[in-house]
């Protein structure tokens, strides 16, 4: 059938354009993930969303497309958190392997996914190869106290097929807000959600609710899904969906604000091998970060071993 007919729909501009289905929403990314498209179809695609942006039904639409088709990770003993990495640093050094390697620490499989989503920033993959880390494959399990780093393709090419639209036409589309909101595990999982606008707090929320999501939601570190380490940001934690408990953010500076590395690789990585060998404290907000984490994954665990029994 194509997408002509979707095109139609939703290229109306921001005035005119009507929201999709979940099922038309799902047929219509299923075609682009599968390639079914041509170029023009998808920079189409692309640009017409991104003047009408995407309703929550639209979002778990195209969740379901990528859920048919991704290569998951197995299910372990424990909850995986999930962490999506792919604004990288500007700024301040990213430091969201830290946050793996901390919630690693507490005994948890962690999953970091991602790739370069812009060619001037530092990614978490620059900062993990400075470490000497390895990357995985998708469908390897994760031990418990494990980090494991998997490349956007190695779980869905289509998907890193479709972040690549935006070194060609300068626009993010709906790939840069699906891949922090996807669920790649094949059993129970924590998604660290992140934001930058206050828009997309409320847009996440609501596709958390309606994909049935446990996450914890905050405004990252310039889009990361880790804490900004100089402030305490709102935190909330859905379970199956649910809002669960939330952590407000603190009014005014931390008691302590710690000294952070530059943004290079090298100095990330030898800033994160000090907290993680005890020679300097983990920041604050982090801290707590990886406190509600392991709290909530607690919280998962009992819940699916009383629905198994």
């Amino acid at each position: 059938m194509g997408i002509s007919i979707y095109l139609k729909e939703i290229g109306r501009g921001a005035q005119g354009a009507r929201p999709l289905t979940r099922v038309q929403s799902c047929d219509l990314l299923g075609q682009v993930l599968d390639g079914q498209c041509s170029d023009f179809e998808v920079g189409a695609f692309c640009v017409a969303m991104r003047l009408k942006g995407e309703t929550p039904e639209e979002m778990a639409g195209f969740l379901d497309a990528i859920d048919m088709r991704i290569t998951k990770v197995p299910a372990g003993e424990r909850p995986i958190v999930v962490l999506p990495s792919y604004n990288g640093a500007r700024k301040l050094p990213v430091l969201t392997p830290l946050l793996g390697l901390l919630l690693a620490r507490e005994g948890l499989p962690v999953l970091l996914h991602g790739t370069a989503t812009e060619s001037s920033r530092v990614t978490s993959w620059d900062v993990l190869q400075a470490m000497g880390m390895q990357t995985w494959h998708a469908g390897d399990p994760i031990a418990s106290g494990t980090l494991h780093s998997v490349p956007t393709e190695g779980f869905l090419p289509g998907l890193k097929r479709l972040l690549d639209v935006r070194r060609a036409i300068g626009l993010r589309n709906p790939a840069h807000s699906l891949v922090k909101l996807m669920n790649p595990c094949a059993g129970p999982s924590l998604i660290v959600g992140s934001y930058t606008h206050p828009e997309y707090a409320v847009s996440m929320a609501a596709t958390f609710k309606l994909m049935g999501t446990s996450a914890l939601l905050l405004r990252g570190t310039e889009g990361e899904p880790v804490a900004d380490a100089r402030r305490l940001p709102r935190m909330d934690i859905f379970l199956d969906g649910q809002v669960q408990g939330v952590q407000e953010a603190q009014t005014g500076p931390l008691c302590s604000v710690p000294e952070l590395p530059a943004i290079d690789a090298a100095s990330t990585a030898a800033y994160m091998r000090s907290v993680l060998d005890g020679r300097l404290p983990a920041p604050e907000p982090i801290a707590r970060q990886v406190a509600h984490i392991t709290h909530a994954c607690k919280t998962l665990l009992l819940s699916d071993s009383r629905l198994t029994t």
